[in-house]
């Protein structure tokens, strides 16, 4: 399976290559925008090159080509690049568009989660890349580069977990907020799990990188938090096509 799978992993980079510069071309060039229109559904097309990315530090070891698996290391980091900084830069903008026009409406309350996907992934893209880098690197000579592609990885994915904790609290306390308010169940509320999801991953990933158990213990409690949702969502998924309320085409309902 693991050709198939690297057949595949080329797949997802071309498309995720495509995604991030043709989406936002065509919000440059053909969509309308405002500032207080923005909501964190912006970073999703950037955000797919990073998690192409991380996947290529999952796949390379499995390899057993040395130069498959140096073109998939190198390839892996163009890609966490190629995401990453842009993902930040529209945060930036994100934050500021909160300060000046506060929450989005209520039908877009799981998006304040989506912010942490890319802070996640690019934190466990950089730890597992990290971990891939001194033996595929070694093998080509660049031992050194390996070593010092370990530190990086694993300083700059402590130091996005320290900024998505920042935006796991924020997060949080929006939900809690739109929560209060009785906010009505759409489908946009499984943006609650994926983001979450790969932070927690993450956070494993650092608690068995640094050996400490400090991450194994808030790894733990992200999951139990994250299974609750998933049951919640799920149930709320179920029990909306069940009554036929959840899906809804405004064309057909709309009379004529």
């Amino acid at each position: 399976m693991v050709p198939v799978a690297h057949v595949l992993w080329w797949i997802d980079v071309a498309m995720s290559l495509a995604c991030g510069v043709l989406i936002p071309y065509m919000m440059f060039t053909r969509h309308e925008h405002s500032l207080d229109g923005m909501t964190a559904v912006w970073l999703l097309p950037v955000v797919a090159a990073e998690v192409a990315g991380a996947s290529g530090g999952l796949l390379a070891p499995h390899l057993t080509d040395p130069h498959a698996q140096l073109v998939t290391l190198a390839t892996s980091y163009v890609l966490w690049a190629y995401s990453v900084p842009v993902a930040f830069g529209i945060l930036a903008i994100l934050i500021l568009r909160m300060a000046l026009h506060k929450l989005p409406h209520e039908s877009m309350a799981a998006s304040s989660w989506l912010a942490l996907g890319p802070i996640g992934t690019g934190a466990l893209g950089m730890l597992v890349l990290g971990a891939d880098a001194p033996a595929i690197l070694a093998a080509h000579g660049l031992a050194g580069v390996g070593t010092v592609a370990e530190g990086i990885g694993v300083v700059a994915g402590l130091c996005l977990w320290g900024f998505g904790l920042w935006w796991l609290a924020l997060a949080t306390l929006i939900t809690i907020r739109y929560w209060r308010a009785g906010v009505p169940f759409n489908l946009g509320w499984w943006g609650y799990t994926f983001p979450l999801g790969v932070y927690t991953v993450a956070t494993f990933r650092l608690g068995t990188t640094l050996n400490l158990g400090f991450f194994g213990f808030v790894g733990t409690v992200l999951t139990v938090a994250l299974a609750a949702m998933w049951l919640l969502v799920g149930a709320k998924t179920l029990a909306g096509a069940w009554r036929g309320n959840l899906f809804v085409s405004p064309c057909i309902a709309t009379p004529n």
